[in-house]
């Protein structure tokens, strides 16, 4: 069966403009040109169209989407289950949100008593911990004394960096339609790089660039990153990266 711009466009939810602009960049090719200079559309395109709504659902762009699909060992099946696991943990972290909120309106209502720790999820104490072995292991000495200063502060301290770099990584999630090198981005890495700084070791500009190479290269880095925003630890090693690079010039 094929089928038409608008054919494909009305059963995908997408406009037939989307449609032409994929043909354009080359995601998404009809299967053949009519003679009236029509585009047509086989059954191919239309699970691709379907792998590339999934992709763009969970917030990769047209260049990464291409590459991935393009591969030579890509596997529909595989594929697919990928994105289940992917909205499964999207389900969860969102529903995760929901309780913190419906929590925190409690507690400000006087009806229940909550941590002031529970409102922060993602950075607790437990993976600054490890965040500060890690650096150990890997950097020496100057990292060692992270954990010293970890636990020299009270609770109320704790918290507000907890606090301070949650909002850090929430924002960088939130500049990621941007570049990594753009101006909102290198702020909050910038904020990100002081907050290591002020709170945790002396971390050099070599150091902030290896230590976001290892949120992709450690899987227990990435994962918490990746359940803030998926493609997260990624964009956050491009743009440590370039930090580093940029202020190690001045």
């Amino acid at each position: 069966m094929s089928y038409t711009v608008k054919q494909l466009a009305d059963l995908a939810g997408v406009t037939a403009r989307t449609l032409h602009y994929y043909d354009q960049i080359g995601l998404l090719h009809p299967a053949s040109y009519g003679d009236n200079g029509y585009r047509y559309y086989g059954e191919d395109a239309v699970f691709r169209l379907q792998q590339i709504l999934f992709f763009r659902e969970l917030d990769f762009n047209l260049e990464e989407i291409k590459a991935f699909l393009d591969q030579p060992d890509f596997d529909l099946l595989v594929a697919l289950q990928s994105h289940r696991q992917s909205l499964l943990q999207r389900v969860d972290r969102l529903q995760t949100l929901i309780t913190t909120v419906d929590n925190t309106l409690q507690y400000l209502r006087g009806e229940i008593k909550m941590s002031k720790k529970d409102l922060y999820k993602g950075f607790d104490e437990e993976k600054q911990q490890q965040y500060a072995a890690e650096a150990e292991q890997r950097w020496g000495p100057t990292a060692a004394h992270s954990q010293k200063r970890w636990e020299s502060y009270t609770p109320e301290q704790k918290n507000a960096i907890l606090a301070e770099n949650s909002e850090i990584s929430q924002s960088i999630a939130a500049h990621m339609e941007k570049a990594p090198q753009s101006p909102e981005v290198q702020y909050w890495v910038g904020r990100w790089y002081k907050s290591i700084n002020d709170h945790f070791y002396d971390c050099s500009l070599e150091v902030f660039a290896a230590l976001g190479q290892m949120y992709v290269d450690d899987p227990r880095f990435t994962a918490t990153y990746e359940d803030i925003r998926p493609g997260l630890a990624a964009f956050m090693q491009k743009a440590m990266a370039h930090y580093s690079a940029a202020n190690a010039k001045k």
